[in-house]
């Protein structure tokens, strides 16, 4: 594959995995500074790692967001969970066995940070609060 199929497979992943309208608002921000670094992640993270064949999308879906919660940057972690929640068919089931699984191999101090940003991304969504559960298990609603 050459530069230009590269840039083209990478564009197309990266619109599955993040959605169009995030791709649009990162390419209206490039400008004249950031356009080689924009062109690089284009063709080597997107179109050369996402695209080959060994691990399928989900798979490397789970593996951004366990690195970046485990690496602490949140703003990527932030968008990688949206885009698994809004483009790629994960609940916020499997976002929470995510940060679950990674807090005993991250550290538990990795995970309520992680659960907090994911419950923010989930208020966004859905417009309401997560139902606080008590000690013995139950919702507020359920008491």
């Amino acid at each position: 594959m050459n530069d230009d199929e590269r840039r083209r497979a990478g564009t197309r992943v990266r619109r599955q995995v993040l959605g169009n309208a995030h791709v649009d608002r990162a390419e209206a921000g490039t400008n004249a500074f950031t356009a080689e670094f924009h062109d690089l992640i284009k063709r080597y993270a997107w179109g050369e790692i996402w695209t080959r064949p060994g691990l399928d999308l989900r798979a490397r879906r789970i593996l951004v967001i366990g690195t970046l919660l485990a690496l602490g940057r949140w703003e990527e972690f932030e968008m990688h969970v949206r885009g698994a929640l809004e483009e790629g068919g994960f609940s916020a089931g499997d976002v929470k066995e995510i940060v679950l699984q990674q807090a005993i191999y991250c550290g538990v101090p990795a995970a309520p940070a992680a659960l907090t940003r994911v419950e923010g991304i989930l208020r966004t969504a859905a417009g309401t609060q997560p139902r606080r559960v008590t000690r013995k298990g139950k919702t507020a609603k359920q008491r």
